[in-house]
């Protein structure tokens, strides 16, 4: 039997090494290990004896605390599968997690580690199942990329109930290394939290890194920081800059929830020139391709399949939903997703490529685009942007976005927001768009109506 996941293989592997850091002190993995087992011993409402057998999910909420560490340690020794809830779910959405669960019952694989909702960019959210397999192969594959060290500390300031959050503590514990757990993200708080906890791994999302690097504009990383891994949405090319004047080791990640998080990612040599690698390249183990435009993945890292459907044959691709394509050097680069495309005077484009556009131009800090209903071309682009801080140019703008775009490309309609909405993974929310932009005015861009 396969004791990577084991807490207590792992106490008697390493009983001394730091399993796990927190703001009000540290845990040896012997420590974990006996915290793990009261664990099992606790009487709980939801499961009276955890230690019972049981192939039913456990629902477990994904609060960013010991007490969840240990729960997921404790389910991982039992091999009971866990169902992850984020602790921010509204009630009609945990609803529909439960249900994600029901369906689930009694029909789930015996390697099955835990069952993690999908963003659920449309309708109701999917219920991964991912095996212990899986997650396994994945840590495989990102340690391939990154190697290990002695003295690694991963930071995790990600929601566990996300499959970011989640396959840190998968990756540590299959490699014995140290967790620095955070109770939730802070710009504020993340540098001190480097320096205190010797952090030498990290893993953001691009709007964290943004909130930090504006909190602190002459930061710089310690020598000791060795990667920051920025995943789970599309890294502006103005941030990726920024990042690299400060020299900040940089890994950009793709991934998604049925792929155990990351199967692409810049090579760990080209850490500090991350930008001109796109998203990087497939990691081993992770077999990736392009069919028409759309990025289709399979290997040991993807799930089982969702809760409630057939099981996914082994060689069976997995259509990610998202658009890319490789260039001559073997880096793929994330266009956007399929279902988002805009569809003006019959040309179809990606709000993503207007996004970069945008960003690129001085002063934009970030853009959301998103079509609007229009009786000439049935819709137009619009644009939310939110500025550096000083007044947009438009007429600036304007000329600087006809060098880049098309015409049918370019937006139509602009506002200034002073954020953008996001989901609860850190992505643009791109359905609440429309809500936030009551504002939206008219931009001359071209002078030819009929583009």
């Amino acid at each position: 039997m396969n004791e990577a996941l084991s807490i207590h293989a792992a106490a008697r592997q390493a009983p001394e090494a730091i399993g796990l850091r927190t703001d009000e002190g540290h845990y040896t993995f012997a420590q974990l290990a006996q915290l793990t087992e009261q664990r099992l011993r606790a009487p709980d409402l939801r499961a009276p004896d955890l230690r019972a057998p049981s192939t039913s999910p456990f629902v477990l909420e994904g609060t960013s605390s010991t007490a969840t560490v240990v729960t997921l340690y404790a389910l991982l020794e039992q091999r009971r599968p866990a169902l992850l809830l984020h602790p921010k779910l509204t009630v009609t959405e945990r609803e529909a997690a439960l249900r994600c669960a029901g369906r689930a019952e009694g029909a789930l694989p015996a390697d099955t580690a835990v069952i993690v909702l999908t963003s659920g960019t449309t309708g109701e959210p999917r219920a991964a199942v991912l095996t212990r397999a899986a997650l396994l192969a994945s840590a495989a594959a990102s340690a391939a990329n990154l190697g290990w060290l002695h003295d690694d500390c991963w930071l995790l300031a990600m929601p566990i109930a996300r499959v970011g959050g989640l396959s840190i503590l998968t990756r540590c514990l299959a490699a014995r290394r140290t967790v620095a757990l955070a109770p939730g993200f802070d710009a504020a708080q993340l540098p001190d939290r480097i320096e205190r906890h010797r952090t030498t791994l990290a893993s953001l999302v691009p709007a964290m890194l943004e909130r930090m690097l504006a909190a602190y504009p002459d930061w710089r990383p310690p020598e000791f920081l060795r990667a920051m891994l920025i995943g789970g949405a599309a890294a502006p090319s103005a941030l990726l800059e920024r990042a690299a004047r400060r020299r900040l080791p940089i890994i950009i990640t793709y991934g998604c929830t049925e792929t155990c998080s990351q199967v692409v990612a810049t090579p760990y040599p080209l850490r500090f020139e991350a930008a001109r690698a796109g998203a990087g390249r497939p990691l081993p183990g992770a077999e990736v391709r392009v069919v028409d435009g759309c990025i289709e993945v399979r290997g040991p890292i993807r799930m089982a399949g969702y809760a409630g459907s057939p099981p996914l044959d082994p060689r069976q691709w997995f259509d990610t939903g998202d658009l890319g394509e490789f260039d001559a050097e073997g880096f793929l680069h994330v266009t956007g997703r399929a279902g988002d495309l805009i569809v003006t005077g019959g040309e179809k484009l990606h709000p993503a490529e207007v996004e970069r556009a945008l960003e690129a131009f001085p002063g934009v800090a970030a853009a959301g685009v998103f079509g609007v209903a229009d009786e000439t071309w049935g819709q137009v682009v619009a644009a939310a942007i939110v500025t550096s801080g000083n007044p947009i140019d438009e007429r600036a703008l304007a000329a600087f976005l006809r060098t880049r775009l098309a015409p049918y490309k370019l937006p139509r309609q602009l506002c200034l927001v002073p954020g953008l909405p996001q989901t609860a993974a850190g992505k643009l929310d791109r359905k609440r768009l429309p809500f936030v932009t009551k504002s939206l005015r008219r931009l001359q861009l071209s002078s030819d109506p009929d583009r």
